[in-house]
This record gives C-alpha cells, sequence and structure tokens, in this order.
C-alpha cells in the first residue's frame, strides 16, 4: 500500500482529534508514568496525550515516515519511533497504550488485542478506537467501484487490507480472559462535508488508500469519479448543499487487573 499522506489526513484534523479526546476522557489513570501512543500519526493524539499527563513519557509509534515528520514537527523533543505497531514491544511495559484508529488495518484481533494488554504494566490501560465503517455505504461503494471494470482485476485485493472488526462480545471476552475489565461503546459521528467531493477527500486520507495505491494517474482520476457519481445517490445533499456523512466508531478501554 502506498505510504500516508500527512497533509491529506490533516485535511479534517479536528474531525479526526475529536475521537481521539474522546477515548482519553475514559482513561481512568491518574498519572500513568510510560505512555505509548501506537500508530501516532501526525502527532495528534500524542499532543493530547502529554497534554493529559504532563509528567508521564509519552512516546509516538508509526510505520509512517510522513506521519512521523509532522509529528515530531509538531511535537519537537518527544520520542517518536518508526516501527511496525503489530510488533513493536515497549520498554519499559507501559501504563497506557493508546491506539485511534489504527488497528482496524492489523489482522487477527483475538490475537492482537490480547496480546497488547498482557504488554501493560499491571493496572495499565490498553485504549483503542477503531471506525466500524465496512458496512457504511461511503466505504460498500468503494468495493462496489472496485469490482467494476476496467478496476476489477487490479483492485482485487484492496478489500481485504481493512480488518472486519469483532462484535462487542468478542472484544469482551478476548480482554476479559487476557486479565482485564473492559468498557466498550459505539459512537457514530456525523460530519457535514462539502458536497460528494467532500467525502472523497475525507477517505482519501484512510480508507481509500488500498484502492488507489495500485492505480496509476490515470486510473485513479477515473476511479475517483466513478466513486464520487456513485456516492451521489448513497448521500442526498442539504438543502445548502452540504452532505452528512454518518461514521461509526468503535471504543475499547481495557484496564490490566491480573
Amino acid at each position: 500500500m502506498a505510504g500516508w499522506d500527512a497533509a491529506q489526513y490533516l485535511k479534517f484534523a479536528d474531525e479526526r482529534t475529536r475521537p481521539a479526546a474522546d477515548l482519553l476522557a475514559r482513561v481512568p489513570l491518574a498519572a500513568p508514568a510510560h505512555v505509548v501512543d501506537l500508530g501516532c500519526g501526525p502527532g495528534n493524539s500524542t499532543e493530547l496525550l502529554a497534554a493529559r499527563f504532563p509528567d508521564a513519557q509519552v512516546m509516538g509509534v508509526d510505520s509512517s515516515p510522513d506521519m512521523l515528520a509532522e509529528a515530531r514537527r509538531r511535537l519537537p523533543g518527544r520520542p517518536f519511533v518508526q516501527a511496525d505497531v503489530a510488533q513493536f514491544v515497549p520498554e519499559p511495559a507501559p501504563d497506557l497504550l493508546f491506539a485511534n484508529a489504527v488497528l482496524q488495518w492489523l489482522p487477527d484481533h483475538a490475537t492482537l488485542l490480547p496480546g497488547l494488554a498482557r504488554r501493560l504494566a499491571p493496572g495499565g490501560c490498553l485504549a483503542v478506537q477503531m471506525p466500524d465503517t465496512l458496512e457504511e455505504p461511503s466505504h460498500r461503494l468503494m468495493r462496489a467501484v472496485a469490482a467494476e471494470p476496467p478496476f476489477a482485476e487490479t483492485l482485487a485485493a484492496a478489500a481485504a487490507s481493512r480488518t472486519r472488526l469483532g462484535s462487542i462480545r468478542d472484544y469482551d471476552a478476548w480482554l476479559t480472559a487476557a486479565g482485564c475489565t473492559v468498557e466498550i461503546w459505539r459512537t457514530t459521528y456525523v460530519y457535514p462535508l462539502a458536497g460528494h467531493r467532500g467525502i472523497v477527500e475525507w477517505v482519501k486520507g484512510t480508507g481509500l488508500r488500498p484502492y488507489l495505491a495500485p492505480l496509476d494517474t490515470q486510473a485513479q482520476a477515473a476511479f475517483l469519479a466513478r466513486y464520487e457519481q456513485a456516492l451521489a445517490d448513497a448521500y442526498p445533499p442539504q438543502p445548502d448543499g452540504r452532505v452528512l456523512l454518518p461514521f461509526p466508531r468503535l471504543f475499547v478501554v481495557a484496564r490490566r487487573v491480573r
């Protein structure tokens, strides 16, 4: 998959930061010593963590050089590490592992999330937020357009890049078995965007990446035009031309108690 584009992602910085703030508000820790922001992106979530826990050692981890460059510019002096989030083992054991909008890109949550919980210090928290959007029209239409000619052969594997989330019962069972108490909730945010092109710009920074990466410039333009056309029927505009994009997200806060 093509690298992440921090500038594209940050076109909607406020909208992308709000879920991180909502997740952080439910973290039941007063003074953690070691905090790791997994999949820190351009540092917007790391900035929230540093402000909430000013005396903690706060580290950001991401696989994207472009995202890390922006994070270092945003928070000079904070440690940021380029690493595969799935393989990264923090030392010492963190009091908080914060994973905002990253784990949906990783497979096998039945193994992944309990493994992350077991890396915590005793009493530590794993805080996770994941877009739960695969059945939303915005994402169903990505798959539908990708299955059409002339894109079908090139994009046959694109849909597999996103992990289908487990159920709330799954996450509760997996993390309880890993020795945690668990809080789970689901929130649907509604983003008012500038027409159907606004939806395209929103998902270009995240969900559309696996579909655009295999295509050359001309094919990308054709794909985006067809996708925008498909969005028109699914998202009728408001009288002033704005389009409302419902965007559900799943939140999990697990605290290690044994």
